[in-house]
């Protein structure tokens, strides 16, 4: 599960941190003179990606599957360095050699773009093909691209969480670290659209730390392998416990969707994501800034 916060600055910062904002400044300038792609960059963790690679400097070659829609490309212009760093491509997952253009040059290639959602239909067509036929045409861009030093695979975690096998992918003689995340939304809980909630444990993480984790498996040139990025596993009755807390005035579900025991939660390790720098933050601080962020939006 993924949660999406409202980011807030202080105004006025206090005088004992200009040492930090300038280590701060020193480290955003990583990027500076390097390019790089994110693929899927319209979605919910590629736009967070997006956000901080041009902090940091980088010129950023990102590709969406409409160019001429503005809610997959608005949000990304208005970012703060896209006037000058930012370049749109159209490219299909399903296309071979769609992605050559877009990675042409770049020494690091994020691989964000893949539907993820429950509502499924046919799922081979709707999930399957693009998710594996689309990485491989997109392995493919990379490895006519001598540029390209290292791929960075965005994964889901029920890649490893529900399968006795977990498997990196053929990577084609490229370097590439491989992150499991998953993205869910908890509007309807927070809405109170039903009466229960779900009997089910997830495992929650924070978006800005996917972000990081993503730029950092770049950067850190011993980042090697899978990543598996969970701040905790939580049952939905801890997630509720937690919000109702932080916002007694919501009206929230009271009860389980079922009279079966609580699924069981499980542990994650954290040893590897802590190689990468990340200190993970808190579930709870997590929800507080997605419902703000729900409120900043207008969704609540």
């Amino acid at each position: 599960m993924m949660q999406f916060p409202a980011t807030k600055q202080s105004k006025n910062p206090p005088p004992n941190t200009k040492k930090k904002r300038r280590t701060k400044q020193l480290k955003m300038s990583s990027g500076v003179g390097k390019t790089v792609c994110v693929t899927g960059a319209s979605g919910f963790i590629a736009s967070w990606l997006v956000k901080p690679l041009l902090l940091r400097g980088y010129t950023v070659k990102a590709s969406v599957r409409d160019i001429n829609d503005p809610r997959k490309t608005q949000h990304l212009l208005a970012l703060e360095g896209a006037e000058n760093r930012l370049k749109l491509f159209q490219a299909n997952l399903l296309k071979e050699g769609s992605f050559d253009p877009v990675v042409e040059g770049c020494e690091a290639v994020f691989h964000t773009a893949s539907p993820f959602y429950f509502d499924v239909v046919d799922p081979q067509t709707e999930l399957i093909d693009p998710a594996v036929k689309g990485t491989l045409n997109v392995l493919e861009s990379c490895a006519k691209n001598p540029s390209v030093k290292r791929v960075v695979l965005t994964s889901s975690i029920a890649a490893v969480a529900y399968n006795t096998k977990p498997r990196t992918p053929d990577e084609k003689g490229i370097d590439m670290p491989t992150l499991n995340t998953s993205a869910a939304v908890i509007l309807n809980i927070i809405k109170g659209a039903t009466s229960t909630f779900p009997n089910a444990s997830f495992g929650w993480v924070n978006v800005k730390d996917v972000a990081k984790a993503h730029i950092q498996a770049f950067e850190i040139p011993s980042a090697s392998g899978r990543y598996c990025l969970v701040e905790r596993v939580a049952h939905y009755s801890e997630i509720v416990n937690i919000l109702r807390h932080l916002y007694p005035s919501l009206q929230l579900p009271q009860k389980c969707a079922d009279d079966k025991p609580f699924e069981p939660t499980y542990q994650v390790s954290k040893e590897k994501a802590k190689s990468l720098g990340i200190e993970f933050i808190p579930l709870d601080v997590s929800l507080k800034e997605t419902v703000e962020s729900l409120k900043e939006k207008g969704f609540l």
